[in-house]
């Protein structure tokens, strides 16, 4: 597929590539799903392993916080970051009548 993507412009192999990436994760997904239905811990393949840990993890309840902080304390912890976005859409086609 690589060599085929090549000869396209930048626009149309991120949106092909897009595509395929967000079928990929679609399908991985719903893998997932079938391998924690199982309840096993461990789930052998012949090229793969796949074991199931659960874990413990704490977040941080920023509404909390806010509720407790006052507007000076919010902003002196306040990050701004520069974010950059890549999207894509169709482009209409021209019908020539």
């Amino acid at each position: 597929m690589t060599s085929k993507l090549h000869n396209l412009s930048l626009a149309d192999r991120f949106a092909i590539l897009k595509q395929e990436i967000d079928a990929l994760t679609k399908e991985f997904d719903a893998v997932k799903a079938e391998i924690k239905a199982t309840g096993l811990e461990t789930i052998v393949g012949e090229n793969a392993i796949v074991t199931v840990c659960l874990s413990e993890r704490k977040t941080f309840d920023s509404k909390a916080a806010k509720a407790l902080l006052t507007a000076e304390q919010i902003e002196a912890c306040t990050k701004v970051s520069l974010i950059e976005t890549l999207r894509d859409k169709p482009r209409a086609l021209t019908v020539i009548a």
